[in-house]
């Protein structure tokens, strides 16, 4: 008797990623990594050019507030870290080691719905905040002036590209599956 040496592949769900959109996926969870820096540097006590009367001035930190702001800036990271889901094998079949539904496929529009809502609101909110919101908080009075502002801005910036990567990795996904049949 001759053992076969036929080896069994497994067809993938759907067409390969373009390049494109895997460094646009990447690119998602970055944007959002220089404002949670800057949000962890405030919480163990970096001063941020906040006046006294704010709650972001440096003799707050470290203190409950801190806890707060890494809370945040881990959270967002990890929605930003969601989008290389909708790249990734993981994105289109429940993992195995997952409790009843391990090895199920997702249903397309279980991952485009909350992404494509995720792209416009953080498209929205961020684009409001660079249309008259930001610059309102910086004329407060103890809002941080000069180095630590521009500092400030530069971290918050990048968050103007999380929405629309986000809409470009999430119309693909959904071509992607539905061109695979899914």
């Amino acid at each position: 008797m001759a053992l076969s040496t036929t080896v069994h592949h497994p067809r993938p769900t759907a067409p390969a990623v373009p390049r494109a959109i895997r460094w646009a996926a990447h690119a998602v969870p970055l944007t959002l990594l220089p404002s949670g820096l800057w949000r962890c540097a405030i919480a163990v006590g970096m001063p941020s050019g906040f006046g006294e009367g704010s709650e972001l001035h440096a003799s707050n930190f470290p203190g409950w507030t801190s806890l707060n702001l890494v809370a945040l800036s881990v959270f967002a990271e990890c929605l930003g870290l969601l989008a290389l889901g909708l790249i990734g094998a993981w994105g289109e079949r429940v993992p195995r080691w997952v409790p009843v539904l391990g090895g199920r496929n997702i249903p397309v529009l279980a991952a485009v719905v909350p992404a494509a809502l995720g792209a416009a609101a953080v498209t929205v909110i961020t684009g409001m905040a660079a249309c008259g919101g930001w610059q309102g908080q910086f004329e407060a009075a103890d809002a941080p002036k000069g180095a630590s502002a521009w500092l400030m801005t530069a971290c918050y910036v990048p968050l103007l590209a999380w929405g629309p990567l986000l809409a470009v990795v999430t119309v693909a996904y959904y071509r992607r599956r539905r061109a695979a049949g899914a």
